[in-house]
């Protein structure tokens, strides 16, 4: 997330979201009044992502109870999904944990509870309109604390592999060869727009978001659709990553070049080059620059022609699909989790049944050996006895004739 810079000069531009007008009025006019910021008070939620679009604001304070509990973490979320380089406060009626990380998770970077001061709360504003993080040390290490327990996984999905056509796995090997929209759709007799909505289709079905994400998932060499369908032309010529990344990058692809920047800084597919690494980077962040300009000027078009609701709509069409993606993401990630612990579990087992075998293999060799002694200690008991009783016999015989 970029820091939002605000002219200077300019107060910082503050928009307040509480559980009524009325304690949003009241809130707004405070921290106008102790904290010199130019405080704005929203009704309801959609003010405030009107707001938002028209860059009228620099923070968002929203509390976690509007309407109704919880409701709060909602707003924020959508907020964030929508203006992501927009700092928020969150207002918390509890200091619990869990509350804490939701806060944070939804998109807060900063939260407060109810019992602060309105000094308190203006620090705050001022600290993540810095593009710093506001919490306490409690806080913190809640946070902390989660992503420290929190499984590494990873989010790809082999198994939605199994659902594509066999027209989209055409279309994904033609991606792992390094082809372009064009390219791929000239050898397929495919439109641009045809293969940009055969991609779409297969992010949502594998679980990926992005065509990095999903060359990274091509590239593994355990990929099952290697295996079921392999690609002559591939295998004879396989594109490497650093190569794909490369191609991509020279394209104008933002993720492929901040992608390209790693492989050079870590020296993976080709030579360590920190120089080219940082050229990438500031390549990047320029095609950004250019890609957020015409964002926000096809937005400033379109609302000129919108109306309000129309344009929350199209902000709550936005958050339900980026819910939905986050959803997916979810279950690709339990499901990797299940698979890992199962195989874990598997293996364990197999350990287990190696371990009872060598044991049993012991305890036998051990009892043969043990047979072994008593069969030889039995041969000479039985062989030197015998000689003795005739010995006796012998003596006693010729103590009798005598």
């Amino acid at each position: 997330m970029g820091v939002r810079e605000v002219p200077e000069g300019r107060p910082i531009r503050v928009i307040v979201v509480d559980s009524s007008a009325l304690h949003s009025q009241l809130l707004a006019e405070g921290i106008q009044r102790v904290g010199k910021l130019q405080a704005l008070s929203a009704a309801t939620p959609a003010d405030v992502f009107e707001a938002a679009a028209q860059d009228q604001i620099d923070v968002a304070v929203v509390s976690s109870t509007l309407d109704e509990p919880g409701r709060g973490f909602e707003v924020l979320r959508t907020l964030r999904s929508l203006h992501p380089d927009l700092p928020a406060v969150m207002l918390l009626e509890s200091s619990k944990r869990e509350v804490v990380v939701q806060a944070f998770r939804a998109g807060a970077r900063g939260v407060l509870g109810r019992q602060a001061s309105l000094a308190d709360l203006c620090k705050c504003i001022r600290c993540v309109d810095d593009g710093q993080v506001w919490a306490s040390a409690k806080e913190m290490l809640f946070v902390l604390d989660v992503l420290a327990s929190a499984p590494e996984i990873s989010a790809l999905d082999y198994q939605g592999m199994s659902l594509l056509s066999e027209r989209e796995l055409e279309v994904v090997r033609s991606l792992a060869e390094g082809l372009t929209n064009r390219e791929i759709g000239d050898r397929l007799g495919l439109s641009r727009h045809t293969v940009k909505n055969y991609l779409f289709r297969i992010f949502d079905k594998i679980g990926v978001s992005s065509r990095m994400e999903l060359l990274h998932l091509t590239l593994r060499p355990s990929a099952p659709w290697r295996s079921s369908a392999p690609n002559p032309d591939l295998e004879k010529s396989p594109i490497s990553e650093f190569e794909i990344c490369r191609k991509e990058a020279t394209e104008g692809s933002p993720e492929a070049q901040i992608v390209l920047a790693e492989l050079y800084r870590k020296g993976q597919g080709t030579s360590q080059d920190s120089v080219a690494s940082y050229m990438w980077c500031l390549l990047s962040e320029h095609t950004l620059v250019d890609l957020r300009e015409r964002i926000n000027k096809v937005k400033a078009q379109l609302q000129y022609s919108m109306n309000s609701v129309e344009i929350l709509e199209a902000q709550q069409r936005a958050s339900e699909w980026l819910e939905r993606s986050r959803n997916q993401l979810f279950q690709n990630q339990n499901h990797e989790f299940q698979n890992h612990e199962s195989q874990n579990h598997e293996s364990q087992n197999h350990e287990s049944q190696n371990r009872e075998s060598q044991n049993h293999e012991f305890q036998n060799h051990e009892s043969q050996n043990h047979e072994s002694q008593n069969q030889e200690f039995q041969k000479d008991h039985c062989e030197t006895i015998p000689l003795r009783r005739v010995g006796v016999q012998k003596e006693s015989a010729k103590f009798s004739i005598a």
